[in-house]
């Protein structure tokens, strides 16, 4: 369309578009054609498609929804291209998924790879770094799961599918709030009775309960009261 056959109030080409009407009751057809299509593809993809979608399947789903949108709006498109994609993509799928089950360094490559984020109720932070995950965003999970501290994880995994998984402790120890920042006032409340102390940025706690070191874990010289 050239700039001169631009004007702001084109109503018709705004709403209707520069397609004869009859191509509306074609959509239709293509609209059914397109959604048997995606049925089909996501059936042969698997189950896993309908639950949660993992790297590569995202990237499928991507790849049809962009080749499927094209025959939806241009008349002068055929359906053919969108079939032949969608054969593809899903055949690339099932053959990663194939050679994934096969494999554990290709499942790792292509799926992702569990990171544990609190291990024996310390934050790991180098981990916590490395997959962009900050401190509030761990502790705000933590609090979603009704966790006042850190002596009440045993573990906590960053999933590869980018959700969390929660293992409590079964014989809790003092450790660090998960509190916000800014809440100091039931920090304090909370650490009233305690008498044991913990690295106030990643939960260690100090040899001998001394505050006079460095963590061994982090090298943080800020240490605070401990939940019990």
């Amino acid at each position: 369309m050239k700039p001169e056959d631009i004007h702001i109030n084109d109503w018709q080409r705004i709403f209707i578009g520069d397609v004869p009407p009859a191509f509306y009751l074609e959509v239709v057809l293509r609209i059914a054609i397109i959604y048997l299509i995606l049925m089909v593809s996501m059936r042969l993809m698997g189950k896993r498609m309908a639950s949660q979608l993992s790297r590569n399947e995202m990237v499928a789903m991507v790849s049809l929804a962009a080749a499927i949108g094209v025959p939806l709006q241009s008349p002068d498109r055929g359906i053919l291209a969108a079939v032949v994609i969608a054969i593809i993509v899903v055949s690339v799928q099932q053959l990663i998924a194939k050679l994934s089950t096969k494999s554990e360094t290709l499942e790792t490559i292509t799926q992702g790879d569990i990171t544990p984020l609190i291990e024996d109720s310390r934050l790991n932070l180098h981990n916590m770094k490395k997959v962009g995950i900050t401190r509030e965003r761990a502790f705000a999970q933590l609090r979603s799961k009704s966790i006042r501290h850190l002596g009440q994880v045993k573990r906590l995994y960053f999933e590869a599918g980018g959700t969390f998984t929660l293992m409590r402790r079964y014989d809790e120890v003092p450790g660090l709030p998960v509190l916000p920042i800014w809440d100091k006032e039931y920090q304090q409340e909370i650490s009233e009775e305690a008498d044991d102390f913990v690295c106030e940025l990643c939960g260690t706690a100090p040899e001998g309960n001394a505050t006079d070191q460095q963590c061994k874990n982090c090298d943080s010289k800020a240490f605070i009261y401990a939940v019990k």
